[in-house]
């Protein structure tokens, strides 16, 4: 039997990511399992060398937001653990998924499409690629299967 105990889900407070919340509650619910919500802040290197204040606006910010859902998530009973990451999103989902033995990914996807999408890259599809573990995709637009 496939026992999920430890559910990764990034979260970048799109409506995407939190929809993947919803889903990696349901799980965690049903599965009795915890939930690490990561916060990505993604700066290139220079900038935060030069304005050390915007990476602690940013950083507060968005342990804030993390907080919000974290106690949502806690007045049901879950084990919630937040964090707040510098670097690039698709490899600080994969070290934080190896370090922390998660064994279930739930992310959003943004869905972009073309030039923006082979410009930018896509973070699900690279962690989709690379991740160990089973990776589930959250989309925006996609069909809700969660019921009110």
């Amino acid at each position: 039997m496939f026992k999920i105990y430890n559910i990764l889900c990034p979260v970048d407070f799109s409506d995407a990511s939190r929809k993947a919340v919803r889903y990696a509650y349901e799980f965690a619910v049903n599965m009795r399992a915890s939930i690490v919500l990561l916060n990505i802040i993604d700066i290139p290197i220079e900038s935060l060398v030069n304005n050390m204040q915007l990476d602690e606006e940013l950083e507060k910010s968005a342990r804030q937001e993390l907080v919000a859902l974290k106690n949502e998530l806690l007045s049901e009973g879950l084990k919630v653990e937040i964090l707040v990451e510098i670097g690039i999103p698709a490899d600080v989902i994969l070290d934080q998924a190896a370090k922390r033995d998660v064994n279930l990914i739930i992310m959003g996807s943004h869905g972009k499409k073309g030039v923006t999408r082979l410009v930018l890259g896509s973070v699900a599809e690279t962690v989709l690629r690379k991740a160990d573990c089973p990776v589930l995709i959250v989309k925006s637009v996609e069909k809700e299967f969660i019921e009110e």
